[in-house]
């Protein structure tokens, strides 16, 4: 369940009270509960509930149409699209992120997305442990018509990332995504394997990765700021 679906969930039983003839303090109350169940966080449900009390609402105002416009402005900042600098070819795009957090899927979509405006995409098959894994970004890659380059299960992923990338430039692809293993933020030897893709990486393009995309699952709630810490440590 996504976080927005949580927190719909959240407020479903709240929402007969929002719609009534007069809004009560009571109301908010439970609103504020309902955004520390969605894992929301204390200070930011604090500044929504401030944003609300000053907005001074009348009986007759949707307090939904409100929450959904404060949530988009504190988005809104923080919301930077991938831009493509076609100066690079290929433009290096790194996946990371926790096991079952949705890379390889993310990929697929984005690979589509670059294919439907004209980009040469190809992926690289680097979670060599997970079983199935590479079949998965296979079935994308046949879908969406992409390159996918592999290796055995069990193989060394940054040597695949090397050879790969010298490949992807050969045939003159303008993306390339690199799908690699899920691994936990506190497993010190995985996160040690990600900085030697890093570093293989970088010998074949010191700009390289030209963007690294953290994927996170959204019902983690508060622990993706952790993962984000972590991450960034390790791979940017």
């Amino acid at each position: 369940m996504s976080w927005f679906s949580k927190l719909k969930q959240g407020l479903s039983k709240t929402a007969a009270f929002f719609t009534s003839a007069k809004i009560h303090a009571a109301d908010l109350d439970q609103l504020e509960e309902a955004l520390l169940r969605a894992d929301v966080g204390y200070q930011t449900t604090s500044d929504i509930l401030d944003r609300l009390h000053s907005l001074k609402l009348k009986a007759d105002d949707d307090i939904r149409t409100h929450l959904h416009q404060i949530l988009c402005e504190k988005i809104t900042p923080i919301s930077v699209p991938l831009q493509i600098e076609k100066a690079h070819r290929p433009f290096v795009i790194l996946m990371i992120g926790v096991n079952g957090a949705g890379k390889t899927t993310t990929i697929g979509k984005l690979g589509q997305f670059y294919r439907e405006q004209g980009y040469q995409v190809s992926f690289v098959a680097a979670d060599t442990f997970r079983a199935g894994a590479t079949e998965q970004l296979e079935q994308w890659g046949s879908k969406i018509g992409c390159t996918v380059y592999t290796a055995k299960q069990g193989a060394d992923a940054a040597g695949l990332v090397f050879d790969s990338i010298q490949k992807s430039r050969a045939a003159g692809d303008d993306i390339l995504f690199i799908d690699t293993a899920g691994r936990l933020q506190n497993r010190s030897d995985l996160m040690d394997e990600l900085k030697k893709i890093t570093r293989v990486i970088k010998k074949q393009d010191p700009s390289a990765p030209h963007a690294t995309l953290l994927v996170l699952d959204a019902t983690v709630g508060q622990n993706a700021v952790s993962q984000v810490k972590t991450f960034q440590e390790m791979a940017f």
